[in-house]
């Protein structure tokens, strides 16, 4: 298999697996779309990680199988294609991209489907399409504009140029840099903390947020408010709020 998923103490890592440098072919992409459904029907799922091993995240598509694919190909693939992604987007938990290496076109697009990214501080990001005479096609052109701003995503989208991680720190497209052999452990950990949470609550604040991004602000506080009122109706509500009149904030124990 060219992804993996692999479940631990709540944490679900999906793991790109096709060297040498994780092309993400036509095959690995469906694949992708599968775990990332798996991973949201999934009980004991209640984190992910999304990690391309030690050496590399993803490098980009499948070049040499998409230069064989003409018009009529690619109009029947593409919506296929941004659907894989965005069923990374829409898992309903806590997600982390762990970017190690190269992390470009298609490998960057799924980086952007993660709530979170830590890279490696050697890691090196782009969008490097234009200098193939295409766009990025993977929800790039939308997820980065809304992650670091248009004019930072034009940047990087019109001249295709790779960033290195110091760089991509200050310009927001990651969040976290640390040593390359660290990456994946403190993916994990960050997944691992938040996979003790409220899961249901956590549903509700990423629905919120992302719905938020993507419609006008009454829109957005409507889905917040409906999803403020339904956890009134939790369990983990009343676990949190009786830990904390009982034992002050942060001890709660969610089921």
């Amino acid at each position: 298999m060219t992804v993996t998923l692999e479940v631990a103490e709540g944490v679900g890592t999906i793991l790109l697996d096709r060297p040498p440098m994780n092309a993400l072919d036509v095959a690995t992409q469906d694949r992708l779309k599968e775990l990332a459904e798996e991973a949201t029907r999934r009980e004991d799922v209640r984190a992910v990680v999304i990690y391309g091993g030690e050496k590399v995240f993803a490098a980009g598509a499948d070049i040499k199988e998409m230069q064989n694919m003409d018009h009529t190909a690619m109009v029947l693939r593409a919506r296929a294609l941004q659907d894989s992604f965005t069923a990374v987007a829409r898992i309903p938990k806590p997600v982390v991209a762990a970017v190690t290496g190269y992390a470009l076109g298609g490998g960057c697009e799924l980086a952007l489907c993660a709530d979170f990214r830590i890279a490696a501080d050697n890691a090196k990001l782009g969008q490097p399409e234009i200098l193939l005479g295409l766009i990025p096609g993977a929800g790039g052109t939308q997820r980065l504009a809304r992650l670091v701003g248009p004019s930072k995503a034009k940047d990087l989208i019109f001249t295709g140029r790779m960033v290195k991680a110091d760089e991509a720190e200050r310009l927001g497209l990651v969040d976290r840099v640390v040593p390359a052999a660290d990456v994946y452990t403190e993916a994990r950990a960050w997944a691992a903390k938040l996979a003790q949470g409220p899961a249901i609550a956590l549903r509700a604040a990423k629905e919120s947020i992302d719905t938020g991004l993507e419609t006008d602000i009454d829109t957005g506080l409507a889905v917040e408010r409906n999803w403020f009122a339904g956890l009134f109706a939790t369990a983990d509500r009343e676990i949190g709020m009786r830990s904390f009149v009982e034992e002050g904030p942060g001890k709660a124990k969610f089921l």
